[in-house]
């Protein structure tokens, strides 16, 4: 879709809501990489097509999947324990986890006209915190809300709904972020415009249904002009559902 489809004007963008995975940080690469190596321990067939589905969506969404699809008989809570720690253990560590180039000037001009900013990712709290702590991003954001803390994960609007909500703003006046199919069809369900980041690393994502689709953050500079703006009363820093 154009930008001059886009209809930035009415109502007035005030308050914005990103993804995190493959849209703050180029994490989306080191997931696959650990999925892959959980995928091969508990015997999961699992093809690159599959795999990109499921972008987006929680951990124990994508597992209830897998395990159902390929018939495996493990029990849920040891698949998850197994992935969660080798995650957060991979993570923590990890060299190349650094925020996505040319996104902390497009936070840093959101933050000085006062729009509050969600962070509303499909990864547990505990690795939200952690990369949030890891990149130095956490200062921009006064809501960090997970899939796992609402009734219904992406697709489901339901995590967008809540960010809107602990922000303050009606979702019609939110501007969402996303890299992933589940993530814009979230977004659009819960009433809000939203910018596809078509993201390589996060693979063979359908981005069309977003209102505009950018392949770098520098192309904000020619958004951001037409924009909007009307900021809420702040949020307190760290705000949790």
């Amino acid at each position: 879709m154009t930008l001059q489809n886009l209809e930035w004007q009415a109502p007035p963008v005030k308050a914005v809501i990103f993804d995190m995975d493959g849209v703050l940080v180029n994490s989306e690469p080191i997931y696959f990489e650990i999925e892959r190596s959980s995928f091969a321990h508990f015997g999961a067939p699992v093809t690159e097509e599959e795999h990109h589905g499921y972008v987006g969506v929680t951990l124990e969404s994508m597992w209830r999947q897998v395990l159902e699809k390929h018939k495996l008989s493990f029990p849920l809570e040891e698949v998850l324990a197994y992935h969660q720690n080798n995650v957060l253990d991979i993570m923590a560590a990890h060299p190349e986890l650094q925020p996505i180039p040319h996104v902390t000037p497009w936070l840093d001009w959101l933050r000085s006209r006062q729009v509050p900013l969600a962070v509303a990712s499909s990864s547990p709290p505990s690795l939200i915190r952690l990369i949030m702590e890891r990149t130095g991003l956490g200062a921009f954001f006064s809501v960090r809300l997970s899939g796992e803390e609402v009734n219904s994960g992406k697709p489901a609007p339901d995590i967008f709904l809540q960010a809107a909500k602990l922000l303050g703003a009606e979702p019609s006046s939110c501007l969402v972020i996303e890299d992933s199919r589940n993530g814009v069809k979230a977004a659009k369900s819960a009433g809000m415009r939203c910018i596809g980041y078509f993201n390589p690393g996060s693979g063979r994502q359908d981005l069309s249904q977003a209102d505009h689709v950018i392949t770098s953050y520098l192309e904000m500079e020619a958004i951001k002009d037409m924009l909007s703006i009307e900021p809420l009363a702040p949020v307190p820093l760290d705000l949790q559902a």
